[in-house]
């Protein structure tokens, strides 16, 4: 039988994690799971468990939190797979953003997720290192679903801070904000598969999924098993111009903008010329005044419990 280890990060969504283990298990009882259930502690708590279930001999690692939960357990993953230990990952929806999960075909909802663990259908995909700009972790850190540098990255610092909102309503009013913090571009070098750009970025993405901060859609094309980034390079604009560019990456139709340029890559290093990198993997962040980060795509490393209908 099957055997789950489901990481639950009790401060994830403002206490939903918490809140939310009786229902948890609840309905992983009424779908005759086999689990063991803990509670995080510390930051990164949950890649040590992760690491430590899969030489446990756990089938199964789920990640009962948000997007940060997501990306410690996937660590956690990568880390026991090189000592030729592996699980496949499961997601349970509490967090705000849940981004990783809406990439791979995880639906939200704590029963809907239990139903997709319990089908047991499985999706090998794709997982980014990022290197450079880490003092925690000068070795990289792995990530999911993206890594945003720039605007981006300053608007999930801001709202992060939000004590009274949360969920996407929280990114929209911090990227708001973040017009009158974060409106000067630094001068940026690109380079992807052998190309480069020299120019003012006001924001770059790396996308392995589709979607940043609950609802912008920063990679609407991307897919988590194509053995590609999605690239979205975004200039300098003005502030008026960066209001009206929001709603574009809420419907994911900025490629067609003239300051966007988009691309595919499997390796992109980014170099501050002048000024300095703000960056986030996952929504975690990786620094606020880096100086250079390289990402690099690792084809089919890891199995996600999803939807059967989910591509």
């Amino acid at each position: 039988m099957t055997r789950h280890k489901i990481i639950v990060n009790p401060i994830s969504g403002r206490g939903a994690g918490e809140r939310s283990v009786p229902l948890i298990e609840q309905s992983l009882r009424e779908h005759g799971l086999n689990y063991d259930l803990v509670c995080t502690e510390r930051p990164w708590h949950a890649a040590e468990l992760a690491q430590q279930a899969c030489t446990d001999g756990y089938d199964v690692v789920v990640a009962a939190g948000g997007d940060g939960t997501s990306n410690e357990v996937l660590n956690g993953l990568m880390l026991a797979k090189q000592s030729g230990k592996t699980a496949a990952m499961g997601v349970l929806c509490v967090g705000r953003g849940n981004d990783f999960a809406f990439g791979v075909g995880v639906p939200p909802g704590i029963e809907d997720g239990c139903r997709v663990l319990a089908q047991e259908h499985r999706r090998a995909i794709d997982v980014g290192r990022v290197t450079g700009g880490l003092a925690q972790r000068p070795q990289g850190r792995y990530f999911g679903n993206g890594v945003g540098i720039g605007f981006d990255a300053v608007v999930g610092f801001v709202a992060a801070k939000m004590k009274r909102l949360t969920g996407f309503a929280s990114y929209v009013v911090a990227a708001l904000e973040t017009m009158f913090l974060y409106y000067r571009a630094p001068l940026l070098c690109v380079e992807y598969d052998g190309q480069s750009l020299t120019l003012p970025a006001l924001m770059v993405s790396i996308m392995n999924g589709r979607r940043m901060g609950g609802g912008f859609m920063m990679g609407p094309a991307a897919l988590p098993d194509d053995g590609l980034f999605d690239l979205c390079i975004v200039r300098q604009v003005s502030r008026p111009r960066i209001l009206a560019l929001i709603p574009q990456f809420m419907n994911g139709t900025q490629a067609a903008h003239p300051a966007v340029t988009t691309a595919r890559a499997r390796r992109i290093t980014v170099t501050a010329i002048q000024g300095t990198l703000p960056a986030h993997g996952d929504g975690e962040t990786l620094c606020t005044e880096g100086q250079a980060l390289t990402m690099e795509l690792l084809p089919r490393q890891i199995e996600v419990l999803t939807a059967p209908e989910a591509r």
